[in-house]
């Protein structure tokens, strides 16, 4: 560490003065949002990312990665409090939560916040599995949700994050403060318990981005998940931790986001929800966001292309985002995070979906051959903020005809009203992949009034997940 960075650690340490704890300002701040204080607009959108989340996991929890981490669990025969989405048993709230969200995260379909972080996995198993064990209902979910999700905005709008700033997978640094933010809302910890759950969460902040594209990456989201509600339980019991975690020498925003941080900024917590101001971006696709734009650029080009074996060379401009050039992924799993891959998709197929990657659509004589035909040029001067970052493609065909496309905002992106059709006929695909037509409907009809449910309409709703 330079003496500059020494400097600006212990210029951070004098803001704070004696007596005040930035820590404790965080919690008293948690503990005095509830249902009530969420106005319409933040309730609905709230709404419509648990409905994102769960469906999104249902379809991912087929993926053969929650399949291998819900038969560990299982085999674990912890007391039965949880249920295990898609797979018909119960464990405790921490497992479930973790299972769950493995589940929700596998398939990286879900919302994608602003700054970019996955918000919603680490979120919403949590505030579930731990509604179900204690008896809570919809309002409480809604509540915990949107307090986990700002907490995480919040952070990352504070400390200016940008893509590729951190040493470890965002959803492992600020998600298990997020589950904490929920699961201490159910649980009704008191401001100085939040402090020690805050403290404990900090300490399980993981997550190596070299796993980025194997079954590893799943669980960043999983560990938050169940490290937040873990966190908080303990907290309950009187467990305690560095009561200023946030801004103690070698606390979490020394450790974390060394180079900048707005506790102001962090404070503006709900004036308003970051889930409705910049908004969640919703995906289209079954894939790492900065795909989005090659993929759609891809379908804005297909119908010019014509005979997709004719293609001479495809060429795709993007910024310098390392983990997104694959040229030759591995596996169709980790197509998911290849510009190549899923630019490929889009022109074979005119659609990119969750059959897109599997293993067999991987190695596919067309997909081979299309493969092996692109070029992938990394411009270190574009900018790699998926808020305001472009990708072209040009594609040149046997012939010397050369068809170009581009795209800067795919469907869903930040600040696009959404598509409800769009966006329900989403969630109805992504449901199907385990319910039939009748489950489907029961789930969707429930998600649209989850407000409303009682403890025991909760449960029939998490029933039909199971």
């Amino acid at each position: 560490m330079g003496a500059g960075d020494q400097g600006q650690r212990r210029a951070r340490r004098l803001k704070v003065e004696p007596g005040h704890s930035w820590t404790a300002a965080i919690a008293a701040r948690l503990a005095q949002e509830t249902y009530d204080s969420l106005d319409a607009e933040t309730v609905a959108s709230v709404k419509r990312l648990i409905a994102d989340g769960i469906a999104v996991a249902v379809a991912g929890s087929r993926e053969p990665a929650p399949a291998i981490v819900a038969e560990h669990v299982r085999a674990l025969e912890a007391k039965p409090e949880a249920t295990v989405w898609g797979y018909g048993y119960k464990t405790t709230a921490q497992h479930a939560a973790y299972c769950n969200a493995v589940s929700m995260h596998v398939l990286d379909y879900e919302p994608m916040s602003s700054p970019p972080t996955h918000a919603v996995s680490p979120t919403v198993p949590a505030a579930l599995a731990l509604a179900e064990a204690l008896g809570a209902g919809g309002r409480e979910v809604v509540a915990a949700c949107a307090k986990g999700f700002e907490l995480q905005g919040r952070v990352l709008l504070a400390s200016s994050h940008e893509r590729g700033s951190l040493p470890f997978h965002t959803p492992g640094v600020v998600g298990v403060m997020g589950s904490t933010a929920a699961a201490a809302h159910l649980l009704g910890l008191e401001p100085p318990r939040i402090v020690h759950a805050l403290g404990a969460a900090a300490s399980r902040c993981s997550g190596l981005p070299a796993n980025t594209g194997s079954m590893v990456k799943g669980t960043h989201c999983g560990n938050a998940a169940a490290a937040g509600v873990e966190a908080a339980l303990l907290a309950r019991r009187g467990f305690t931790a560095s009561p200023n975690i946030f801004e103690a020498g070698d606390g979490y925003v020394e450790t974390f986001f060394p180079r900048h941080f707005d506790y102001d900024a962090l404070l503006q917590f709900g004036r308003p929800y970051r889930c409705v101001d910049p908004g969640m971006a919703i995906k289209f696709y079954p894939t790492k966001y900065p795909t989005h734009f090659a993929i759609a650029a891809a379908l804005g080009v297909r119908g010019r292309v014509g005979d997709v074996s004719r293609i001479r060379e495809l060429r795709i401009l993007t910024p310098d985002i390392d983990d997104a050039d694959r040229a030759q992924p591995r596996s169709g799993l980790e197509g998911r995070f290849s510009f190549q891959y899923t630019a490929a998709a889009a022109l074979i197929d005119g659609r990119v979906g969750i059959d897109s990657f599997s293993d067999a659509r991987r190695f596919r004589p067309d997909m081979e051959s299309l493969l092996a035909k692109i070029k992938v040029r990394r411009d270190p001067g574009r900018s790699r903020d998926t808020r305001n970052m472009q990708v072209d493609i040009e594609v040149v065909m046997e012939d010397g005809a050369v068809h170009r496309g581009t795209c800067s905002a795919p469907p869903g992106s930040w600040g696009q009203p959404v598509d409800p059709v769009q966006h329900r006929a989403k969630l109805r695909d992504c449901l199907s992949v385990r319910l039939d037509e009748v489950g489907r409907e029961r789930v969707l009809e429930s998600l649209a009034r989850l407000e409303e449910l009682s403890p025991g309409g909760l449960s029939r709703l998490v029933a039909l997940l199971a």
